[in-house]
């Protein structure tokens, strides 16, 4: 009789024989084919990727001068399972560093934490950003350092030492952009402020790979199949913003010993001639082994050069502000350009009451520009709060902010700069929670001057010069004129209209342009230029901040201009004459030697000293 039980058992075993046969080769073949671990260890014994760093974008202003451009640099790199029999003090002496400093650097790189990328066959750091000198020294004695290599790099420079907060930095890449992006790895270079950061996939280009051959101790032996395998590295794009340096230049020299911000755009295009932020610095501070330690030292300083204050600072607009209002009470039909309203020293309306200084009363719109009238605004928005067009007090107050949004305020203008905050622009939803359903014109009459809850950016201020001179419309104000081969986004080529009509606006120019020619702008009036301005005294809790909003000429206008100077004091102490010097300097090309002079007196006067306030 056949015995099955022993012919289960043959099966069985024979099944058990071939499961761990499959097992091994399903193992093997995610080793070898699957695992880029396996890949990399097995690659690494026969082969070294090296990666080549494309040169970086350069940068150029409006007129073709050279910003930023790139200088050679050179990064010291090991492989950490090939350093056999080095001498440690030579390598230090060659490399001028301590033996504490080579232990703490590799230490640092064998920590997990800090380099969660770590593998004893893949390249790491050791050193970066040596000079052209440093490697030289480096070189002579690299045979000696097996497992160490160099890697060419390169390091911003620049032309000019002005818009630093502008033209940003390049550093590290951190672990969240690797994280984000499979373009970076370890070690690699990313713009980390200003227009480096908003153009970084520009700039950066692509990295390139060398495949070189080792030998079976490691040696180097050239290019694996004569380089058929390499990939060359591209060059980033080279990108022209629209900055005029020159026109930079004056600004930050005007701005010396002082806090705040000038903004010029060109009307036509959006384009921003000039972005003072101030105190500034010089960007070649955060380029090269003292970016670090240069950076922590401008971070910890009290008047924060970092800050770029014309699109992250916000403040209260002023009298630059009550331009809008006109322009939304005529649009309104509030008032028409002959409407007058009494100033008997100020608003007074029962026992509320907000001052203003001497002029002739009962005064009309434009005269009421020119000479920054408080009562005429006051009782415009008064008028506007108790009429009859709307439903009510609410009603109003959010007809009054939908205006203020179409002429870009309350939130970003969406320029080509990192950081841009909203400003501040309240709605009636906004009073309500504050004031339950007891406020009323009165309560809120102070927005109409550009005080109370009303916050801009020095970006929008000039925005609403650029608005007004064209009569009703702007383009996106932007940084970038031009990209190597590419075309900018259509939100910089768009025209954006307000609510307002281009005819009510000619008769805010013509306010404007009276300012200049017989108001409180009088400093701004240059022969020939046709100026239109109007000043702004913001009040503060310390020193009023000065400023001054203008453009030229009245008709085709080239440039428009805000200047803002905390605690400068009244718009005609600073505000005006900055911005007629940038005006003059931008059209006629160069100052005459009277204006020239004004520069000098401005640039030596100083509100504050340091990290102190005067």
């Amino acid at each position: 009789m056949k015995d099955y039980s022993y012919d289960k058992r043959k099966y069985i075993l024979s099944g058990v024989v071939i499961l761990v046969f499959i097992t091994y080769v399903v193992q093997l073949f995610s080793l070898q084919i699957n695992s880029e671990d396996y890949k990399t260890k097995a690659d690494s014994n026969a082969f070294y990727k090296k990666t080549v760093y494309p040169a970086r974008g350069l940068m150029y202003d409006r007129n073709g001068k050279m910003l930023v451009y790139n200088q050679p640099s050179y990064d010291i790199t090991f492989v950490p399972r090939e350093i056999k029999d080095v001498d440690t003090l030579e390598l230090c002496e060659a490399l001028d560093i301590t033996t504490d400093e080579f232990n703490e650097r590799m230490a640092r790189v064998k920590n997990r934490k800090l380099n969660p990328g770590y593998s004893t066959y893949t390249e790491q750091d050791f050193m970066t950003l040596l000079s052209g000198e440093e490697f030289a020294r480096f070189q002579e004695k690299m045979f000696r350092f097996p497992g160490f290599y160099v890697r060419k790099r390169s390091i911003r420079q620049y032309n000019y030492d002005v818009a630093g907060v502008l033209l940003g930095d390049v550093g590290e890449v951190s672990q969240k952009a690797i994280d984000n992006d499979p373009y970076y790895r370890r070690g690699d270079y990313i713009g980390l402020q200003g227009l480096e950061a908003s153009y970084e996939k520009a700039l950066r280009g692509k990295k390139g790979t060398e495949v070189l051959l080792r030998d079976a101790r490691g040696r180097l032996q050239g290019k694996y199949q004569g380089g058929d395998l390499d990939t060359a590295a591209v060059r980033g794009k080279d990108i022209t913003l629209s900055l005029d340096v020159e026109l930079q230049q004056l600004g930050e020299r005007l701005m010396q010993g002082k806090i705040g911000s000038i903004v010029a755009i060109e009307p036509a295009t959006g384009e921003i001639l000039c972005m003072v932020s101030a105190p500034s610095y010089d960007p070649s501070l955060l380029a090269g082994r003292q970016r670090g330690k240069n950076h922590k030292t401008l971070a910890q300083d009290k008047s924060k050069p970092l800050l770029n204050r014309a699109i992250m600072g916000t403040y209260p607009p002023g009298s630059t502000f009550k331009t809008s209002q006109a322009a939304v009470f005529l649009e309104e039909g509030i008032i028409t350009p002959h409407t007058s309203f009494p100033c008997t020293g100020g608003f007074v309306f029962n026992k509320f009451r907000l001052g203003c200084h001497p002029h002739s009363s009962p005064i009309s719109l434009a005269p009421a520009i020119a000479t920054s009238c408080n009562a005429y605004f006051c009782w415009g928005l008064h008028r506007m709060f108790s009429s009859n067009r709307y439903s009510g007090t609410k009603e109003a107050m959010n007809r009054w902010r939908d205006y203020m949004v179409s002429m870009g305020f309350g939130y970003k203008l969406g320029v080509d700069l990192p950081g841009e905050v909203r400003g501040m622009i309240p709605n009636a939803e906004y009073y309500s929670r504050h004031y339950g359903n007891y406020w009323r014109a009165v309560t809120v009459i102070s927005i109409s001057i550009g005080q109370g809850e009303v916050a801009l950016t020095p970006l929008q201020i000039a925005n609403l010069g650029a608005t007004i001179a064209n009569r009703g419309s702007y383009i996106t104000p932007h940084m970038v004129k031009k990209i190597e081969g590419d075309t900018i986004s259509s939100e910089f080529t768009t025209p954006k209209r307000t609510m307002v009509s281009p005819g009510v606006y000619e008769e805010i120019i013509r306010g404007m342009r009276l300012a200049v020619t017989d108001g409180t702008c009088h400093a701004a009036n240059i022969p020939g230029l046709d100026v239109c301005g109007k000043t702004g005294t913001a009040q503060n809790k310390g020193k009023d901040h000065s400023a001054f909003l203008g453009f030229a000429p009245r008709n085709n206008p080239k440039i428009a201009v805000a200047v803002y100077v905390e605690n400068g004091g009244f718009g005609a102490t600073f505000g005006v004459p900055i911005g007629a010097l940038l005006i003059e300097k931008y059209i006629n090309g160069k100052l005459s030697e009277e204006s020239e002079e004004k520069a000098k007196n401005i640039q030596n006067r100083s509100i504050y000293y340091g990290n102190e306030e005067r």
